[in-house]
């Protein structure tokens, strides 16, 4: 994989982002906190569950450049528990913040990364923490905006 490559997926992950921004910002910090975006989850658990993932994409991208990456062995559905668990009580400015370092991260350890150690797997955790989670969660997210703005009934 080259620089092209690398790039373009940088444009990728600016699209995604520019667009989880967008939806974000036409929600009030009330509706921001407000539980249904799951049936546990307000937008600003979503927010700590992005910003942990791509807090572990720079981790895991950080282990490659370095050589001490063994892979991962992690459990997904846990580690989500856990830092749900860990960010529910926060208040949304710590919530903001942590989603802004990770992406700030992640995005300085993929370009730390050099050419010849950007593989799949390196790929896969720049992709699937950013454009892969707005596939996952967005088009809820769309859906709960438009549910607060109807109104009950």
């Amino acid at each position: 994989m080259g620089n092209d490559r690398k790039a373009e997926l940088v444009r990728r992950e600016d699209a995604a982002w520019a667009e989880l921004q967008d939806l974000l910002g036409r929600m009030t910090p009330q509706e921001l906190e407000l539980d249904g975006y799951y049936e546990d989850w307000s937008v600003k658990d979503l927010m700590a569950h992005y910003g942990d993932w791509m807090a572990e994409a720079a981790t895991m991208l950080e282990r490659k450049r370095l050589g001490t990456s063994t892979g991962w062995d992690g459990d997904t559905d846990v580690l989500n528990r856990h830092w749900y668990e860990t960010w529910r009580g926060a208040d949304l400015r710590a919530v903001t913040a942590h989603l802004h370092a990770a992406r700030a991260r992640m995005l300085e350890e993929w370009d730390l990364l050099p050419p010849d150690l950007l593989d799949e797997d390196a790929e896969e955790w720049f992709m699937d923490s950013s454009v892969g989670h707005n596939e996952d969660h967005l088009p809820r997210l769309r859906e709960w905006i438009s549910e607060l703005r109807s109104g009950p009934g």
